[in-house]
């Protein structure tokens, strides 16, 4: 453990959280690769598969990601037929997301995809610790995500 005046990397919540959080991507990265969509690609798919016809702004605000990110991700999954842009009727202004066919069948394997990592990476947890460990990431994930101090 961390003695007092010394910090050791592999005692670090937040390093550990972040090596895990590493490793996850590029497991998922290997499997999704499978499908022509990069990591990056597949929280953009999550939101609009809860939801199409939304705003670059929306998507970039539910992920907590800046807006020129989202912009470029769009651009690329553009480039691959995952999702398509449309005028707002209601406000030309504005430009909605929308899945093209490709990026709408693409939902159960990918999610397969998924689930087989996180799968993996909790093999040899019992049901109750899994629950328990995502009850207590959510925790933190509120720590952390109120007003800085």
């Amino acid at each position: 453990m961390t003695t007092e005046g010394e910090f050791r990397r592999e005692d670090s919540l937040g390093y550990m959280v972040n090596l895990l959080g590493r490793l996850f991507a590029r497991a998922l990265d290997r499997r999704l690769g499978k499908y022509g969509v990069a990591h990056g690609q597949f929280p953009v798919l999550l939101i609009l598969w809860e939801q199409e016809g939304i705003t670059q702004s929306e998507i970039a605000r539910r992920l907590d990601i800046e807006q020129p990110t989202v912009a470029n991700t769009l651009k690329r999954m553009e480039r691959d037929d995952l999702v398509t842009f449309a005028a707002d009727p209601g406000n030309r202004r504005q430009v909605l997301i929308g899945l093209t066919e490709k990026g709408r069948a693409l939902k159960t394997p990918l999610i397969a995809e998924a689930l087989a990592v996180n799968d993996r990476a909790v093999e040899d947890f019992e049901a109750a610790d899994r629950v328990q460990f995502i009850a207590r990431l959510r925790r933190m994930i509120d720590a952390l995500s109120g007003p800085a101090e």
